[in-house]
């Protein structure tokens, strides 16, 4: 017997709240017609062509990033937005429009960035990992179904963050989450240095680390990190710091940088 061939017709559509494919909802036994015939009698509702939901209120960001992965689209909430909704924001957003940073190697369709209102996606495709470790990522529960969410955890989130950093404005922003950063794991800082490939924040990460010196600072094994060759220019008339051999900002210096580029 095939699967799911004893559910009801309406057992098979999606929970509120959760967008899907018709790859989705054939998995669950739900053939084209019967789609087709939810869509007349408006039991199901297109957002766009081939994704569908049941009729409700607008949905939450957070059904859309696990409805993303349901149906095949790994994506993460990561970098700010991970740091800002664990707690390590110095200050409240303004109210207005939430930004959600989402982090992915894999392709995200374009009807994500028809969800807007109270918030808006802003999608990271950069590869910063050859393979990402499994204790990177955490998933919370949303909602009265306890979906899973997955997040960047803080030791990921700062490296993601880093990996963007341009401007001087960018340091301010890095150097409050670090200020804030004061129980991290530094097993999971090595790994995650071992695996990552982006040199920049690598080195960006070390530098902030050593900057503030929390107590998991003293305990993080360096031993085996590539950390490159050559100077990176990373702010414009910045000061050289000798030992990471990177750019920042003067008013960060403390006296330590001995040259500019």
């Amino acid at each position: 017997m095939a699967p799911n061939s004893k559910k009801k017709p309406l057992d098979r559509l999606p929970p509120e709240g959760q967008l899907v494919n018709r790859a989705w909802l054939k998995s669950r036994g739900a053939d084209r017609p019967l789609i087709d015939s939810w869509l007349r009698s408006e039991k199901l509702i297109a957002v766009s062509h081939g994704v569908y939901r049941r009729p409700g209120p607008p949905l939450k960001w957070e059904q859309v990033v696990y409805s993303l992965n349901e149906i095949g689209v790994r994506v993460h909430v990561g970098g700010r937005s991970a740091l800002e909704l664990q707690g390590l924001a110095h200050y409240l957003p303004l109210q207005g429009v939430t930004q959600v940073s989402l982090y992915t190697t894999s392709s995200v369709p374009s009807w994500v960035q028809d969800f807007s209102g109270e918030y808006t996606f802003t999608v990271h495709r950069r590869r910063l990992f050859k393979t990402l470790p499994s204790a990177a990522l955490v998933s919370k529960p949303f909602g009265a179904w306890d979906w899973p969410v997955p997040y960047a955890t803080v030791e990921l989130a700062l490296l993601e963050l880093l990996a963007d950093v341009r401007q001087a404005t960018d340091f301010d922003f890095a150097d409050k989450f670090f200020e804030s950063a004061t129980v991290l794991r530094p097993a999971l800082i090595r790994e995650l240095l071992l695996a990552c490939s982006h040199v920049l924040a690598k080195r960006l990460f070390l530098w902030f680390a050593a900057r503030h010196r929390h107590a998991w600072f003293n305990k993080l094994d360096t031993k085996g990190v590539n950390l490159g060759r050559g100077k990176r220019s990373v702010v414009k008339e910045g000061a050289l710091d000798a030992r990471y051999q990177i750019t920042v900002p003067r008013a960060m210096t403390h006296g330590r940088e001995q040259s500019v580029f």
